[in-house]
């Protein structure tokens, strides 16, 4: 949809630029012959992650931009003056910040460590306001600058803050800078905020969500082709928080499943997205993908027969299986209030598996506390695991990257219950 070539010539600073959002940006920016200064943290390969620095500018060079990869760790305010510097020296000045680097943990107060907390911190908010501030003076004599930074709508609603409040504080800070900047520099720089409306498959996506995750996920392209259009905008659009769905439906595009790993199953709701989307009613009808199964003995739980809850657990122990417990290896206590309120569990660590009412056999991985109706509602389909997670209406307690595995069990059950 984006046919002329308008960031020809124009040099872009993008954070974390190595791999995954900010990479995609960047070679979209590329296919027009843009300059891209790739400030990431990752010169040497990853024993996990994907891409360095250098594989990057291959990527960007082979697309038809140029590239100048400096090794930047945004909290290091010397590194990010010197690669500055550097691209000022090459390229003769900047027109584009893309404050893309942040750093995550969805964890609640007493599980985040201190060094967590200050990582967020240094990297999303000191190091957004750091590199933009480093940035500024040359920004103002582009003809058409712009500071766009990855962060969400802001919204103060509790429920955004109470399952990770170190992380949205972190982010929210991102998007007080584009508030406060895009003021100050009104008329002189663009600033604006960028967010997806949905989960984006990347390395980091996996690590917190593990296999399969990526079927709920939307490609980085819909991220590029969304920031494109901020970019090539005039200076006058400024001080906006833009979800890229929206944006990209008042652009023109319709087909939005050649963005999704998976059609029909891309429906993770994101931090603000869902409150700056109309479609929020619409994403909670859909499941979610994620890993798991296991036997119940429902015979020892006291739940009247064919009750929401026990026929729930009745269709778990259908689903049972020994490749379920191999590959899942966790134990998950379920804590429901209202009718068939109490503990239930789903054993996936033991030979055999096992589930039903009352503690499980071993100390539990997972700890998930929400009513019994709700419980009904996620596993028929009716209500995402993530949507419930944001808005309180689960509890989670203990190994998330288990947590999120369980969720497989949901895609398996949908049609059954």
């Amino acid at each position: 949809p984006f046919p002329f070539r308008k960031l020809a010539g124009c040099t872009l600073f993008i954070t974390g630029a190595s791999r995954g959002i900010g990479k995609a940006i960047a070679l979209k920016a590329a296919k027009d012959g843009a300059n891209i200064v790739i400030a990431a943290k990752t010169a040497e390969p990853h024993r996990t992650l994907p891409g360095t620095i250098y594989s990057a500018a291959k990527e960007i060079e082979a697309a038809g931009g140029k590239a100048l990869p400096c090794v930047v760790n945004v909290r290091e305010e010397q590194q990010i003056i010197n690669a500055v510097e550097k691209a000022v020296e090459t390229f003769g000045g900047i027109d584009i910040l893309v404050n893309n680097a942040s750093a995550i943990s969805l964890t609640g107060t007493l599980e985040t460590e201190t060094k967590k907390v200050n990582l967020m911190m240094d990297v999303n908010v000191r190091g957004t306001y750091l590199t933009s501030k480093t940035c500024l003076p040359y920004l103002r004599k582009s003809r058409n600058p712009h500071i766009l930074n990855l962060s969400p709508p802001m919204n103060l609603n509790p429920m955004w803050f109470k399952n990770h409040c170190a992380y949205t504080i972190s982010k929210y800070g991102m998007s007080m800078c584009v508030l406060g900047m895009a003021e100050e520099f009104r008329g002189e720089v663009a600033v604006n905020a960028l967010w997806p409306k949905t989960a984006i498959h990347t390395a980091a996506m996996d690590m917190l969500g593990g296999a399969g995750i990526e079927k709920q996920c939307r490609k980085t392209d819909i991220l590029a082709d969304a920031a494109y259009c901020i970019l090539t905008k005039p200076k006058t659009f400024t001080g906006n928080f833009v979800i890229d769905e929206v944006l990209l439906r008042e652009e023109g595009v319709k087909d939005f499943d050649v963005y999704a790993i998976a059609p029909e199953k891309t429906n993770l709701c994101l931090l603000g997205a869902s409150q700056a989307s109309k479609e929020e009613k619409k994403l909670s009808r859909s499941p979610q993908e994620g890993a798991a199964g296991a036997k119940v003995h429902t015979e020892s739980a006291p739940a009247k027969p064919l009750s929401p809850v026990a026929e729930t657990f009745r269709v778990i122990q259908g689903a049972m299986s020994e490749e379920y417990v191999r590959t899942t290896q966790g134990i998950f206590q379920f804590e429901l209030s209202g009718d068939e309120g109490g503990t239930w569990y789903i054993d996936l660590k033991t030979k055999g598996g096992s589930a039903g009412f009352g503690k499980p056999p071993a100390t539990a991985d997972v700890v998930m506390s929400m009513s019994s109706a709700d419980f009904v509602k996620m596993f028929t389909g009716k209500l995402k695991p993530t949507l419930a997670f944001m808005s309180g209406k689960l509890r989670i307690k203990g190994n998330m990257t288990l947590a999120i595995k369980l969720e497989k069990m949901l895609t398996q059950l949908t049609s059954k219950l």
